[in-house]
């Protein structure tokens, strides 16, 4: 805009940022609920977040598609007609755009709209948004979805503008992409590309995999559920969700508590086994016994185990060499729809870049360290996000006394329960950093609730304005540390703290203490009158 002033001023009670499951259902709970003025905005041209921008071949959640849904509303629960045991993105995203019309949101969500700044008026206790649109918004309550997994990393690599053929990010995935018969290569071998691979093989010329770290995958067993099964899931709506309330990481199945070694060999490779052939990556880390996350032995059984396939599988010794990973199975269950059968495909070949790094760029392809050069078409990077802070650190939010959160984060994300940041008033996030690790509905579902009953509360106790207490923002933070360090999770380098970007500090980004200790602790919060929280009162009140 030419002009620092704005084209238009508009005062409402809430705003919304980001349209995903989290922001739909904040603006659900706002406008139908409560009854106040709301808009939701997001920078995309559809609703739906992470399953509006990844549309990238063989997108599909990892977790099944029964519980990969809201629980709010029975009747959609019942209406919704996925009949395969995980959902692909077009599905979801179909899914998410009904919820927007079956509950008349569409009027109140402002697309292709970005928050370029958001201001705390101390005085007024109102935060100003503006946007590239050249609308301000004025609102009591700031809601960001902004998402964990939004906020692309694409690699800085020499000569990356040399690139003479097509380069794409999964996570911004172009609908006019063609990639038959092309030359493709593909960077990265987390969920996405372990999805991508496997998705663009059979159609591809040649595709590369470009590998730096080796990752445990087991199969996702997606398939055709029966008619018995689905009625089965629809029956027992209220059982299934009271199960994963009252689980830990929310993914509808009862989490194993029997430990590694108190079964035989037998016995122990009978349950991997019997998991193996089920499918599901969260399910063979947590379905199969209970230590495999916090015991460095157990976790090398189940290691060993999945090695072991992928020696049966892999038929070419260097590249089953390259594809077998030597580390702790610590990093995000990861789970596939035949990856490792994929590299005995003529036309699919493996390059490790841990071992023989990307040297650059040029007009044709990549050239690796060994000086070869591997001529390409498209070159996707599937090299994932700078997750849950990044979206936030890129825009200047500023609270009280102008502290901008970008400089109250300098030394990691940090927030009381995923939710309030020490200084933000009334700035409340959906998943933000320090909120729980699990099958994401449920959580969204339980934030969104929360954080929805607390808006309620300061309305109707006038209350004005609360913001999480300091000690209790650095008590949560350690809290959710300490949890973390109890598991072995921290010991991978991996996204959940911040380790695929280079010059990010490693911090914890989660509360890995399960759905049902983290919705004990937000409802001893609700009932006790918040006393984790400072008032409008307590915060002006004179030294």
């Amino acid at each position: 805009m030419a002009s620092h002033e704005p084209d238009q001023i508009r005062e409402i009670d809430a705003l919304v940022v980001g349209c995903g499951f989290g922001g739909i259902y904040m603006l659900y709970k706002l406008r139908r609920e409560l009854g106040l003025t709301a808009i939701a905005i997001d920078k995309a041209s559809g609703v739906g977040g992470t399953w509006f921008w990844n549309k990238y071949p063989g997108a599909l959640s990892d977790s099944e598609s029964f519980v990969y849904q809201y629980s709010f509303d029975r009747d959609l629960y019942d209406q919704t007609t996925w009949n395969t045991k995980f959902v692909r993105q077009p599905q979801i995203l179909e899914y998410l755009n009904g919820v927007v019309d079956r509950y008349s949101l569409r009027q109140d969500v402002a697309l292709e709209t970005t928050m370029t700044a958001a201001r705390f008026d101390d005085v007024a206790g109102i935060w100003t948004v503006t946007t590239d649109r050249g609308v301000t918004y004025k609102a009591k309550y700031l809601v960001n979805g902004l998402g964990l997994l939004s906020a692309t990393n694409v690699p800085n690599f020499p000569g990356i503008e040399n690139f003479e053929g097509r380069l794409v990010h999964t996570g911004a995935w172009p609908e006019d992409l063609d990639l038959t018969g092309k030359r493709v290569g593909v960077i990265g071998n987390g969920s996405t590309g372990g999805q991508v691979i496997t998705a663009v093989a059979p159609i591809a010329g040649h595709l590369t995999s470009f590998q730096r770290t080796p990752q445990y995958s087991v199969p996702a067993g997606n398939r055709v559920l029966s008619n018995e099964e689905l009625a089965r899931q629809k029956e027992n709506f209220e059982a299934n969700w009271d199960q994963v309330r009252n689980s830990s990481v929310a993914m509808g199945f009862v989490e194993s508590e029997v430990e590694t070694f108190s079964v035989s060999d037998e016995e122990r490779q009978r349950i991997f086994q019997r998991t193996w052939d089920e499918g599901g990556g969260f399910r063979f880390m947590f379905e199969t016994f209970c230590d495999i996350a916090t015991n460095p032995e157990a976790n090398e059984e189940a290691a060993k185990f999945i090695r072991g396939k992928i020696a049966e599988i892999v038929k070419d010794p260097e590249t089953r060499r390259k594809l077998t990973p030597t580390d702790l199975y610590a990093r995000r269950p990861l789970c596939d729809s035949g990856l490792y059968e994929t590299f005995n495909r003529d036309n699919v070949s493996l390059v490790h870049v841990g071992e023989n790094p990307i040297r650059e760029l040029t007009a044709n392809g990549i050239v690796t360290e060994d000086g070869v050069l591997h001529e390409l078409d498209v070159l996707i990077c599937a090299t994932g996000f700078d997750a849950v802070d990044g979206n936030y650190v890129k825009v200047d939010i500023r609270g009280r006394n102008n502290e901008s959160l970008k400089e109250h984060w300098q030394d990691g994300p940090t927030s009381y329960l995923g939710m309030a940041t020490t200084g933000f008033p009334n700035m409340f996030m959906i998943l933000g950093p320090n909120g729980p690790f699990t099958n994401l509905p449920p959580s969204i579902e339980t934030q969104v609730e929360w954080i929805s009953d607390t808006i309620g509360a300061i309305e109707k106790d006038a209350m004005g304005w609360i913001e999480a207490k300091p000690d209790i923002e650095t008590e949560w933070t350690d809290i959710c540390a300490d949890i973390a360090d109890q598991t072995l999770f921290p010991k991978a380098a991996s996204w959940i703290f911040g380790a695929n970007i280079p010059g990010k500090k490693r911090t914890v980004m989660f509360y890995l203490g399960g759905i049902k200790e983290y919705r004990s602790v937000l409802d001893n919060e609700k009932a006790s009158g918040y006393p984790s929280f400072l008032t409008q009162s307590d915060a002006l009140e004179p030294a």
